[in-house]
This record gives structure tokens, sequence and C-alpha cells, in this order.
């Protein structure tokens, strides 16, 4: 399998030097409802604090313009009466003027807020990764232009990623209870047939997968447990990585993990 190889150490340790001293870039951490926005918040100022990007915006639905105070880089987008984002062309202007785009989720699961995400993914030009609940809201609502859009990648479960396969009808079944090799075979020639990046978790792996080339890193070596790669922690890190190196997905994304 030429296509698949475990990483047993940092082999992509010298794109951590790409990472600039001064500030630069532009970030857009986008998600929240009215009933939930922890998470983008606290995302957000982890990239804020922990690296030298010059803007970190918060992206958020309207429904909270009154639950947090004004700040320059808070943008309130047009909600649905539900508490989160509308289908609106500030969405998509939004994510065009970012250099990257987080989706980090806390979404609503209703058909305006899954229309208005998808659309704007669709149509994005610029970097973005989509994960959490985010995921679920994007497979739920005709997914195949997202999948088709070579500058964005997906990080989720591979729960999450069978659902993606099932939503577009792909012929090759992904399953919980395959072997690592089985699910690496899925996965790469899924990603020959859609440009998409892929970042998933099986039998104590995370897997990386685009262009029909696989990687798979050890949870122990990574440091993180399943539960904390879904803090929006790794996620950010990914993030930040393919934002200096933005040429090389997996390579980025392993020096994220690692």
């Amino acid at each position: 399998m030429e296509y698949f190889e475990k990483v047993e150490e940092n082999i992509a340790k010298d794109l951590l030097w790409n990472i600039p001293e001064r500030k630069q870039g532009v970030v857009n951490v986008i998600g929240g409802n009215s009933q939930n926005f922890r998470t983008p918040v606290r995302v957000a100022e982890y990239l804020t604090e922990k690296y030298p990007i010059e803007t970190v915006n918060l992206i958020l639905p309207d429904a909270l313009k009154s639950k947090l105070p004004p700040m320059p880089n808070f943008k309130f987008l047009e909600s649905t009466e539900t508490g989160s984002f509308a289908d609106s062309t500030e969405l998509v202007a939004n994510i065009n003027n970012g250099e990257y785009n987080l989706l980090i989720g806390d979404l609503s699961k209703n058909a305006i807020t899954g229309k208005a995400v998808v659309s704007a993914c669709v149509s994005s030009e610029k970097l973005m990764l989509i994960t959490r609940d985010a995921v679920d809201l994007v497979a739920d609502n005709n997914p195949e232009g997202i999948l088709l859009n070579e500058k964005l990648a997906i990080f989720g479960s591979l729960a999450q990623i069978q659902k993606l396969l099932r939503a577009v009808y792909y012929p090759k079944m992904l399953l919980l209870s395959q072997s690592l090799v089985q699910v690496a075979e899925v996965l790469h020639k899924f990603t020959l047939s859609y440009p998409v990046g892929i970042v998933t978790l099986h039998n104590g792996q995370i897997l990386i997968a685009k262009d029909g080339m696989m990687k798979a890193v050890s949870m122990e070596k990574s440091g993180y447990s399943p539960i904390m790669l879904w803090s929006g922690e790794l996620a950010a890190k990914i993030v930040v990585l393919n934002l200096y190196n933005p040429n090389d997905f997996i390579s980025a994304t392993i020096a994220a993990i690692l």
C-alpha cells in the first residue's frame, strides 16, 4: 500500500519554522447559536493568545449581539428565528475576506442554517476546515459541492465521515467495524474522487487523507485523548499550520498533531 503510512515521529517538524515571528494572516472562527457559543469564543481566544495571527475574527449570528460585549473582531451576521445563521450574502463575503476559515460548530440543526453553511462553503475561495457538529450539518444538506471544493478539509469522527459518504451515494462502504487497512483503502479511493482533505479517528489512529495519500498517527504519540480531539484546540492547530503551509495539507496536519 504505497499510499498508506503509519507515522512514528514528526516527519513534518521543519514546517514549524514557517510560523512567522511577526503577526500575519487572517483567520475567521465561525459558529455559535443563541443557546451555545462557548467553543467558538474559546477557540478564537486560543488562536489569538497562542499564535502570531494578525487578525482573528469571531463570526457569530446576531442573536448573540446582546449577550456579548462589543469587540473589534466580533462580527454578527443575520440569524434565523431560532438564533443560528440565516442564509445571507454576508456569510460568503466574510468567509472570502479571511485567509483561513474554521467552521467550529455549535450550530443549530435547522434547514435554513444548513443551506446557508453549505452554500457558503461551496462558493468559498479561501481555505476552510469544517469540524465538530458542523460536519453533521453539511452532511445532512447535500454536501456534494463541498466535497468538490479543493480548498476545504473536514475533521470529523469516522461516523461523520461515513455519513458524508452515504450522502453522496459513494459506492464504497465505510464501516466502524472495518480494520485500519480497510478504512485506509476506502479513504484513499474517496480522496482520489473528491479533492477535499479528511482527518478522522479509527482504531487508536488519527488518519489524514488527501489526493489519495494516507497517513496515520497514533493517538498515544499525539498526546490527545478521543474526547480532547473535539475540544477545538487540535482543529485550531491544524488551521494554523495549514495557514502558514497552504500547499501540503498532510504534512502540515501531522505537524499540528505532533
